[in-house]
């Protein structure tokens, strides 16, 4: 792993490399198989929670499919209960990241990226999911911190997704059917 790793840090621009350099699989076995299990963790729990929640509240819709209420009140329950398992298991220790550590880990950085794209929610909702997780907040901050200025620029798509998502709410809210004064603004997340 630790080769492939190399020949692609070698394909990539030097800002990623930097990146790369610490989060990389760590060369202790048993690490290796913690960080192995929290990613194979995030495929069926967090990624599929907050996929199908995004995909069924505001992709879906923005792309011209019909909402999908059910699907989304699963993918929710599916969302909670994956962030309530991070913040008690997996952000468990005395480390800013994923299994106690002190710097960033790859499934530091793909559990975060999931966790991001509920950027693309009304703030009010993503508040109301992420709020009670204050680990899981501190977390995210930290991993962006720990990896900016190359996060920011990784998501810059997103949050401009964000805006174009946000354009027709805003004209709702001209209309006098929601309220505008938070629309536009990235959060804090």
């Amino acid at each position: 792993m630790e080769k492939k790793l190399k020949v692609y840090a070698d394909r990539m621009s030097q800002p990623s490399r930097a990146v790369l350099t610490f989060c990389r699989y760590p060369t202790d076995v048993f690490r290796r198989a913690k960080i192995q299990s929290v990613l194979d963790w995030h495929h069926s729990n967090l990624r599929y929670g907050a996929d199908h929640y995004v995909i069924n509240t505001v992709l879906g819709p923005a792309l011209g499919h019909p909402l999908n209420p059910k699907a989304a009140s699963e993918a929710e329950k599916v969302l909670s209960s994956s962030l309530s398992n991070l913040e008690k298991i997996w952000l468990n220790g005395n480390g800013r990241f994923l299994l106690g550590g002190s710097q960033p880990s790859i499934a530091d950085l793909s559990l975060v990226c999931e966790l991001v794209q509920l950027e693309v929610l009304d703030e009010k909702d993503r508040d109301r999911i992420l709020s009670p997780y204050k680990k899981v907040v501190r977390w995210i901050e930290d991993t962006r911190a720990a990896t900016n200025p190359h996060f920011d620029q990784v998501h810059n798509i997103l949050f401009r997704v964000k805006m174009k998502l946000q354009h027709p709410r805003s004209m709702d809210a001209e209309a006098g059917t929601e309220t505008s004064s938070k629309m536009g603004r990235h959060s804090k997340m």
